[in-house]
């Protein structure tokens, strides 16, 4: 449903002057505030619309209801979040999931439980969730993945889609629940210990890494 009750599907694009972009920058901005002060249950439009200094008709035109809304607030708060690709499996896999840990540490547990509960339901909204807050990392991660599997650093054979899943739940099942920090020692811990299973030669990879931290070029 739509933030006035009407169905929320896609409204017809209306003639006039072009969308004034300021608009939906402020909006987007008031909406993160209100979620890192109040969390997803208690946000409402008429605060929303009162911290952007615009009206409840201009994010109504914008977005055609509160999930869709928080979504792409999330979205541009979490950015375009790049990962490293320096040639080191271990450095790239242990810097790249940190950046994720770090950039979903930003939203509160609050915000994300919540807003998933009510996407669940919605093939479109689960959809939209998962486009926007849980495919960006785990495609970031896969490229990881295949640049390392070509490297010939992983075996050729290893079942991307579970390491995926195991790589992710140090991002998504803390995000989500809450119930403990993840520290960059940690993310060290279980990308070494799944390497250990996965690498072709993990002894030559630690070697690898250490011969970059010493600052050394390593032998051919």
């Amino acid at each position: 449903m739509s933030f006035d009750g009407e169905p929320a599907t896609a409204r017809p694009a209306r003639a006039g002057r072009p969308r004034d972009q300021r608009i939906d920058s402020s909006v987007l901005d008031a909406t993160c505030a209100v979620l890192e002060e109040s969390g997803y249950a208690r946000l409402t439009l008429e605060e929303v619309a009162r911290r952007a200094h615009t009206t409840k008709p201009a994010i109504y035109r914008r977005w055609t209801n509160r999930q869709h809304l928080v979504l792409a607030a999330l979205g541009a708060h979490l950015g375009d979040v790049s990962t490293p690709d320096t040639g080191c499996t271990l450095c790239d896999l242990n810097e790249g999931i940190n950046v994720f840990v770090a950039a979903f540490r930003r939203i509160r547990p609050e915000v994300i439980g919540p807003l998933l509960a009510e996407c669940a339901t919605d093939s479109g909204l689960h959809g939209a969730f998962m486009t926007t807050l849980f495919d960006p990392p785990r495609a970031a991660v896969a490229a990881m993945l295949d640049r390392a599997v070509a490297r010939g650093d992983l075996r050729a054979d290893l079942d991307r889609d579970l390491v995926l899943d195991m790589l992710g739940s140090l991002v998504h099942y803390r995000a989500l629940f809450g119930h403990a920090p993840t520290s960059e020692d940690e993310v060290e811990r279980a990308v070494e210990a799944l390497l250990r299973g996965i690498a072709t030669d993990y002894p030559a990879l630690v070697e690898h890494t250490r011969q970059l931290a010493a600052g050394h070029a390593p032998h051919a």
